[in-house]
């Protein structure tokens, strides 16, 4: 699977690639930096308007939403090219896995569920690393960026539970969505969804694979064919009710989410101790800093439907090998 980091004839795109794509997440990073900045002077305008009449003109107002129509404008367009450049990044990676793939098919074809693996798992593989990779980076790029910022914004500030301490809100965001993702892949491998959607998965190839069979094999029975597609069913059943189970405790998490920060500031709101555009501010840095740290819990589902690919392709690449030094063993004994 790693060898389009491994082959040179990747190198290019492995890694001027890898460097082209995470300069331009960082500096779509730094955008949302600046509209953060932009919300709390916009708020802080707003409340001073409302406040006093004429404080503001209209040549100001109009000149802010300006300036903020220019920072999305930048946002759209530089995360459009890294959607592009990562979606051909991707394909190529793709692609080094398909040649080997192709080099090795003799070995492989006779492995269930051959086709699938280097067909349907391949371009599956890319498309979820799609999502995964870049929003992992973001993530990361986004706490190394707000973590600072919601520490300084914080200071002087009440928070629930930690009083004026300098890292309260940061301590707070950290226990609140660190808490929730232990709590969700705890969840998670109670129910063991990693192995449900791996049996599913073979469940199915297995079932195709006798479909294809009885194209050209009339001696293949009904019956056979209804043995396999009722084991199909049973388990597409109780992945929807392990998935329910899963979906209750996510949802219920992900609604209280909407108030966390508010709870942490009801001290500071209260008081009335801070602007309105400081209150932005911090509720905006402190929901990027929660979901960076949330990047987990967020993307669960779509890890395991990776890590399930991941375990069929690494299995599948296993027999592989073997067949490869079976036939080696064999050339050598005659």
């Amino acid at each position: 699977m790693f060898k389009f980091f491994t082959n040179p004839k990747w190198y290019s795109w492995a890694y001027i690639g890898s460097v082209v794509i995470l300069t331009s997440i960082w500096v779509q990073v730094q955008i949302d930096v600046k509209i953060n900045e932009w919300f709390g002077e916009f708020y802080d305008m707003i409340q001073k308007a409302l406040g006093t009449p004429n404080a503001v003109t209209m040549e100001e107002y109009m000149g802010a939403l300006l300036s903020f129509a220019q920072l999305a404008a930048l946002a759209i367009i530089l995360g459009l090219a890294i959607s592009f450049l990562t979606s051909h990044f991707l394909f190529r990676w793709r692609t080094a896995m398909v040649d080997w793939y192709h080099s090795v098919y003799e070995k492989a074809r006779t492995i269930e569920g051959a086709s699938q693996r280097v067909q349907e798992d391949t371009i599956k593989f890319s498309r979820i690393m799609e999502g995964l990779g870049t929003s992992l980076i973001e993530s990361v790029l986004v706490l190394v960026e707000f973590f600072p910022l919601l520490m300084g914004l914080s200071v002087g500030i009440p928070i629930l539970w930690f009083g004026e301490w300098q890292y309260g809100l940061v301590s707070g965001a950290f226990i609140w969505a660190v808490g929730g993702t232990i709590l969700m892949i705890i969840l998670a491998w109670i129910l063991r969804l990693v192995g449900i959607e791996y049996d599913l998965q073979k469940k199915e190839a297995a079932y195709r694979k006798i479909l294809v069979i009885a194209e050209d094999d009339g001696s293949v029975r009904p019956k056979t064919l209804e043995e396999l597609f009722d084991g199909v069913r049973k388990i597409h059943f109780k992945s929807y009710l392990y998935y329910l189970y899963f979906s209750i405790g996510r949802l219920a998490y992900l609604q209280a989410n909407v108030l966390a920060a508010y709870i942490f500031l009801a001290p500071a709101i209260v008081a009335g101790v801070m602007t309105l555009g400081v209150m932005q501010q911090i509720i905006r840095a402190f929901g990027r800093v929660e979901g960076s740290l949330q990047y987990l819990f967020r993307a669960w589902p779509t890890i395991i439907e990776l890590a399930s690919v991941y375990k069929r392709l690494r299995e599948f690449e296993s027999k592989i090998l073997i067949n490869i030094q079976e036939d080696n063993n064999t050339i050598i004994g005659k």
